[in-house]
């Protein structure tokens, strides 16, 4: 009998997209007043690409791959500690996943699961809830983390495949400095934060026909 097998080896590049959502907990510290000042979601959608290598041996495959993404996440809320008059703004502006992935396939069909670095781009910022002036910011806040995620995958012609992902980022809690418009300082925050995704993605193969025979 002869049928069609879907061959997952080769290297891969391909586009995402799709949603997120990051949960944000400020705590002000010393030197200033100290205690907790609230939690907020920052969500909105996320965009990007990806880049990879698969090999397959039986019906597992085992994958490294890398993925850049812009992200439009924002999320607010109103310090608990200093009072109605101050708002607390977080933001993710774009995000990287540097990861291994562990899979079986079952023909053109792929479930996967993988794990490894995170990197976020974020923007911290107070302002004030009666004129909506900005008070403070952090600047630059890049923070390194870990994730985890699971995907499912389809190949649908030779070489394409698409499929849809889950991921969560543990990012890593920063203390961070708020400065005014003149530069002198106005705060600190620790900030805890970890992020969900849920993207659909789909990916063109090199290296080889992506269906063969047997």
């Amino acid at each position: 009998m002869v049928a069609a097998i879907y061959d997952w080896s080769g290297f891969y590049i391909g586009a995402n997209g799709g949603w997120g959502s990051s949960r944000n907990s400020w705590d002000s510290v010393t030197p200033f007043l100290v205690g907790p000042e609230g939690s907020h979601d920052a969500t909105g959608g996320v965009a990007g690409g990806q880049v990879g290598y698969r090999w397959q041996t039986g019906t597992w495959v085992f994958g490294l791959e890398a993925q850049g993404d812009w992200a439009d996440l924002r999320g607010s809320s109103l310090s608990t500690l200093f009072g109605p008059g101050f708002r607390n703004d977080s933001r993710i502006n774009a995000f990287g996943l540097f990861t291994g992935q562990l899979g079986w396939a079952t023909n053109n069909v792929l479930f996967y699961v993988k794990g490894g670095a995170a990197v976020t781009d974020n923007r911290n910022r107070i302002y004030s809830t009666a004129t909506g002036a900005l008070l403070a910011s952090t600047g630059d806040d890049t923070r390194w983390g870990g994730t985890v995620g699971v995907g499912l995958e389809y190949g649908f012609a030779p070489g394409w495949s698409a499929g849809v992902e889950y991921d969560h980022l543990f990012m890593q809690d920063r203390t961070l400095t708020f400065t005014g418009p003149t530069g002198l300082a106005f705060g600190a925050d620790r900030i805890r934060q970890d992020v969900d995704l849920i993207t659909v993605r789909v990916n063109y193969k090199f290296g080889g026909p992506s269906i063969g025979r047997y």
